[in-house]
């Protein structure tokens, strides 16, 4: 039997919650979070670079300040050069712009700044598509989406959309639109990056096997690595045409660019986890030798 989002939530929510509840998932496992530590070498950087990548914070539903302000200052703790935010910002109708969440995001401090990209539910914040908690769809969605761009700008976070930056002599910063509600174009995110080391922010996994050219590290989210695993078996649901093969870690994209897909820190669905811990991920990248 194939195992769909509905059924797996449904089973979950007939009964099985509670026996994962019962052996400590729920809001104990839902709600800590970790920060997980990686050493890579990034071809093209001429010095040292530390980098803090926060994905599917999914503020609103389940997420409110409280939570976002711990990631935060979890984040300033390690003193990054800069920090990446991986898509689902957002996890409510925005008919009014998120001051809790835009206060507590303008308090991250990077000297390279801080960038990020738009997921899937972000689309549904916009009102691009409709939801129990999104309510209907939006005519105008495509200006709350401008809106809350140039509102998450107020608040010191650029979000590129099919564009890049160059953050440092030696480092190019491209993010893409989400694969699901946009349309994601690697080639446009990284058009400029020359000979510079490349980091790629784009939310959901899916996209890697279709990766136009190669980059130097891709950076991404939306799995939740399947938010609930079970022993021996792993995650029952994980969002992704791939199955298991993108749920999390460290996964390979084409022309064999290295990719990593964070377990993420907000939650979907249900205000549940079960062993995937919610994750900061902190990459302290160096020069490639030679």
């Amino acid at each position: 039997m194939t195992v769909t989002r509905r059924l797996f939530l449904r089973t979950l929510a007939g009964g099985s919650a509670a026996a994962l509840v019962a052996g400590g998932a729920g809001a104990a496992q839902a709600y800590r979070f970790g920060v997980t530590r990686h050493e890579r070498t990034l071809p093209g950087l001429r010095a040292p670079l530390r980098a803090a990548f926060l994905t599917d914070l999914h503020y609103g539903l389940f997420i409110g300040a409280g939570s976002v302000a711990a990631w935060v200052d979890a984040t300033n703790d390690l003193r990054p050069d800069v920090v990446l935010l991986g898509g689902d910002q957002l996890d409510a109708r925005m008919d009014d712009l998120p001051g809790p969440l835009l206060r507590e995001l303008g308090r991250l401090r990077a000297p390279l700044g801080v960038l990020g990209v738009w997921g899937n539910h972000d689309y549904g914040s916009f009102g691009r598509y409709g939801g129990r908690h999104y309510g209907a769809p939006r005519a105008d969605w495509a200006a709350k989406r401008a809106e809350l761009t140039a509102a998450f700008a107020g608040a010191g976070v650029t979000i590129l959309r099919d564009e890049g930056r160059a953050v440092r002599d030696d480092l190019w910063v491209g993010g893409t639109d989400d694969l699901w509600f946009g349309k994601p174009d690697v080639t446009a995110a990284l058009e400029g990056a020359g000979a510079r080391a490349t980091l790629l922010v784009t939310h959901n996994p899916d996209l890697l096997p279709a990766l136009p050219r190669p980059a130097g590290l891709v950076l991404c989210g939306h799995t939740h690595g399947g938010q609930v695993r079970v022993p021996l078996w792993g995650a029952p649901m994980v969002p992704s045409a791939f199955g298991q093969r993108y749920a999390m870690g460290w996964v390979q994209g084409e022309h064999a660019t290295p990719a990593y897909v964070s377990r993420g820190l907000g939650l979907s669905g249900l205000p549940v986890r079960n062993l995937c811990e919610p994750e900061i991920t902190f990459l302290q990248l160096s020069p490639a030798l030679g």
